[in-house]
């Protein structure tokens, strides 16, 4: 009997990181908090539905792109060295029919909800599509990822609001602090090889002070939040699910500081427990019957 890492679909759940969901709960975080805030605790279980599977279609197909447009660089990367295109294990045909079939399904679902959502899937798409090449010219290739992982808290704002309010773009700018806080973190894991490869980073590009840099994005990600929970008048709830991700910020810090990689990368994949603590603080603070 083959062992399943043999067989022939296990090369198309790496390809597309099913085998990996922590970038899944990254994308899934700050669209949760658009759609809870949108449908004021209470969104529609459909517009849920779609966005929640919409987003792992649409995780999976930006791996997939990503690895096409990384394919002749992941070999020399020590962590991304195994990945199937690298390998030889699939084709870039095989990737890019991965890519469009999962794309298409995710527009299908995107259809069901009007066409002010469609249109603003149209950029939503083309942020998936571009990341990947941002890391040949930009600085701050982290900042544009958070953009596109936090685009569909505008996007679930259109579908259950029909607008997208001042409160919208402050969540994606919590999101895009964010994501340079965590990314740079994974991206110190890599910053040997992409240095010698020629790849941007905000790791690269902050230098030194990169550990620095990555917690004053959290401050400036917390900063926000607490803004937008005393406009919005949030119950205790959410403060101290406000509490619980700050907390979590300091123990980053003191695993960054020894800019080991292991440190490094367990640093990246606990950003799943900050988000989880500001979605369940915000979530019980708006099921929370008004005083």
């Amino acid at each position: 009997m083959r062992p399943l890492n043999r067989l022939p679909w296990h090369d198309f759940i790496r390809l597309t990181r099913l085998d990996k969901p922590v970038g899944i709960w990254l994308l899934l975080w700050p669209t949760v908090w658009g759609l809870l805030l949108a449908g004021q605790g209470a969104p529609d279980v459909w517009v849920v539905f779609v966005f929640v599977l919409g987003t792992v279609l649409m995780r999976s197909a930006g791996c997939a792109l990503n690895d096409i447009a990384d394919r002749h660089w992941d070999g020399a990367v020590a962590r991304t060295q195994a990945r199937p295109l690298a390998t030889g294990a699939l084709s870039v045909r095989q990737a890019y029919a991965v890519a469009l079939s999962l794309s298409a399904l995710a527009f299908l679902l995107v259809c069901s909800l009007g066409w002010s959502v469609v249109v603003w899937s149209v950029p939503a798409l083309f942020l998936a599509v571009s990341y990947p090449y941002t890391k040949r010219f930009f600085a701050l290739p982290q900042a544009y990822l958070g953009i596109a992982f936090g685009f569909g808290i505008p996007m679930a704002f259109v579908a259950i609001q029909g607008q997208v309010p001042v409160i919208a773009w402050a969540l994606l700018l919590a999101n895009v602090l964010w994501s340079v806080a965590y990314d740079t973190a994974y991206a110190m894991v890599d910053r040997p090889d992409d240095l010698k490869i020629g790849i941007r980073s905000s790791a690269i590009t902050f230098g030194r002070f990169e550990v620095a840099a990555i917690m004053l994005c959290f401050a400036g990600m917390l900063g926000v939040w607490a803004m937008v929970a005393q406009q919005l008048a949030l119950a205790w709830p959410f403060w101290l699910g406000w509490l619980g991700a700050g907390l979590q910020v300091i123990q980053q810090y003191w695993r960054l500081r020894t800019r080991f990689a292991a440190d490094c990368f367990k640093a990246f994949l606990d950003n799943v427990w900050i988000g989880a603590s500001l979605t369940v603080g915000l979530a019980v603070a708006l099921w929370m019957p008004a005083t």
